[in-house]
């Protein structure tokens, strides 16, 4: 196994741990910076406590604009269809969410075609009834997201430092997999010096024995 899947051997647990426990649902936070002129991804999920029970959930968007100081509804999810609110993302907001389901639990939207008056505050609201044998239990989650539009993509700190973790990730487990090797060849080199000693022995012994044996014998002319 190489470095580089030895390094993806956590991340492939704990997915995995979130495919069986969480019903593959994994709160990632959004993006921040958008590209003017590029689509952007708002990130918004929120994952039930109780995986095995039965719900719907609504989604709503709102947005308050850099200098503003109120939010204005501009989309919402409800019913596998969703409404744009707001005329100035008209035709710009796209679902990007959970498919299918009213067990909504990815509430992203797609902002299309990035402006400089898409810089703000996001609130992403999720609206969610759980559904037991005898009763509903109603519940409600809010996350809030700040995007910068900037005119041209820039990389970021986390990232860059990231990136430089990853590296000293990769170069560690080299060195750790040479030293293991280093390691094994040593044990398995002495295993096998310390056989041929055991066998010279014993073959030493064998030799010494049949000499014995030999000693006593009187060989008749």
């Amino acid at each position: 196994m190489s470095a580089l899947q030895l390094l993806w051997v956590p991340v492939l647990l704990c997915l995995t741990h979130a495919w069986f426990c969480n019903g593959a649902c994994v709160e990632v936070d959004s993006d921040t910076e958008a590209v003017l002129g590029q689509g952007f991804k708002l990130g918004c999920i929120s994952c039930k406590m109780r995986g095995e029970v039965p719900a719907s959930a609504t989604v709503d968007w709102w947005f308050m604009a850099k200098g503003e100081s109120e939010f204005t509804h501009i989309y919402s999810y409800a019913d596998l269809t969703g409404y744009i609110m707001d005329d100035r993302f008209d035709e710009r907001l796209a679902w990007n969410g959970s498919k299918k389901t009213e067990d909504v639990q990815d509430g992203s939207i797609y902002i299309l075609n990035v402006t400089f008056n898409d810089t703000g505050t996001y609130r992403c609201f999720f609206d969610r009834t759980l559904v037991f044998p005898n009763y509903e239990y109603r519940t409600n989650a809010t996350k809030f997201i700040s995007i910068n539009v900037v005119g041209k993509a820039t990389r970021g700190m986390a990232s860059i430092l990231s990136e430089i973790m990853m590296y000293v990730s990769i170069i560690g487990l080299q060195l750790w997999l040479l030293v293991e090797m280093v390691y094994c060849y040593r044990k398995i080199a002495a295993a096998g010096e310390e056989a041929l000693r055991e066998s010279e022995a014993e073959y030493l012994a064998i030799t010494s024995e049949s000499k014995d044996n030999c000693a006593g014998v009187t060989v008749a002319e």
